[in-house]
């Protein structure tokens, strides 16, 4: 059973530092995706990092090498993680399925979400009504004052 960890780490750290793309021409997009979003997620925390550790007291230079670090490391482990077979799989499965979904067209999404729209302002109206109702009830029993 620890020689299984074991193994298992030692394949996620192969895989963390290795220079070549797993099934390179599958999935693409969906790794492309996935990669700027987190790189960008790096980058806004890198930023922030940036904005915290800045004082009077710290070095101008210390600060933005802290926060050029973790943006690299970060930039670099969002890249081979989109590279890791098992989450490549992943992304690469995810990729196929949303090929397979029957997308509306405009016009169908522009009257679906019309419908939608009306019947939401209908049903808040109706909420609405029956609040107003409610609330005329109980003031004319005297359970509520005015």
């Amino acid at each position: 059973m620890a020689k299984e960890g074991e193994s298992t780490a030692g394949a996620y750290w192969r895989d963390l530092f290795s220079l070549e793309v797993y099934k390179r021409s599958q999935g693409r997009l969906a790794r492309q995706i996935t990669f700027a979003v987190l790189a960008i997620t790096i980058a806004l925390g890198a930023w922030a990092l940036k904005n915290t550790l800045t004082t009077k007291d710290r070095s101008e230079w210390l600060v933005l090498a802290i926060a050029g670090t973790v943006l690299v490391v970060g930039v670099w482990v969002s890249y081979r993680v989109v590279n890791i077979p098992r989450f490549a799989d992943f992304l690469i499965a995810v990729e196929a399925e949303m090929n397979k979904v029957s997308w509306p067209t405009r016009t169908e999404l522009f009257r679906a979400s019309t419908v939608v729209i009306v019947v939401m302002f209908g049903l808040a109206a109706a909420l609405f009504a029956y609040d107003v109702l409610w609330q005329k009830l109980v003031t004319a029993l005297g359970v509520l004052r005015q």
